[in-house]
């Protein structure tokens, strides 16, 4: 297993009450995306829960449980990375790999922003090819049982989502805005900066872990 840095991490503001971290982590996916399905597996139940609970009470309610699956989801996972078995060693260069699909997925997030840019008229929906491309970056570069846990969990769900949305969109004939060129270029320039602030310190800030450590 990994070797816990030194130093303050993530990990170190939460308390430690002898839960078992890996089914805290565990638990909170379970919460966490299992909200985030509803529209994938029962929207006609959740419109029929808007229209008896009101939209807002909903909107309270689903906001707070996503906000402690959350809560349990980075507490587990920060401190279960260090405990966790290892199931498989990457090599080396799967780091380099990691670190310029983390581009593509910043860049991705960029154009979340910008509706009109080529990228996200292009792929409809950029936050959740965000999070596909970040959850197979960290697939890819982390072989311990936590980190198939979480990035695969989110990796199955993200591509779960994507396609519950391009149905939905082809059921509704969605029409998709003319791409802008300003708006791409400020997607790229949005993501490069993100990109540049997670590489560059935020990342080992939160997780104790350089992605440039090699």
């Amino acid at each position: 297993m990994p070797a816990r840095p030194a130093g303050a991490t993530l990990a170190a503001h939460f308390p430690d009450w002898g839960v078992d971290v890996m089914t805290l982590l565990i638990f909170g996916l379970v919460i966490f995306l299992g909200l985030h399905s509803i529209r994938i597996f029962a929207d006609s139940g959740r419109e029929r829960s808007i229209a008896r609970m009101g939209e807002g009470p909903w909107k309270g309610v689903y906001s707070l449980l996503s906000l402690a699956g959350l809560v349990m989801i980075v507490w587990g996972f920060a401190e279960a990375r260090w405990s966790a078995p290892i199931l498989w060693a990457p090599p080396v260069w799967t780091r380099h790999i990691a670190l310029l699909l983390m581009l593509f997925s910043m860049i991705l997030l960029g154009a979340y922003g910008l509706k009109t840019s080529h990228i996200a008229v292009a792929v409809h929906h950029p936050m959740l090819w965000a999070v596909v491309v970040w959850s197979a970056a960290h697939l890819i570069a982390n072989g311990s049982a936590a980190d198939v846990v979480l990035f695969g969990a989110f990796l199955a769900w993200s591509l779960l989502d994507l396609s519950s949305n391009y149905a939905r969109d082809r059921a509704k004939a969605v029409v998709y805005p003319a791409p802008n060129l300003g708006a791409t270029i400020g997607a790229i320039a949005v993501g490069l900066v993100l990109w540049a602030v997670l590489i560059g310190g935020l990342h080992r800030m939160l997780f104790g872990v350089s992605p440039l450590a090699m």
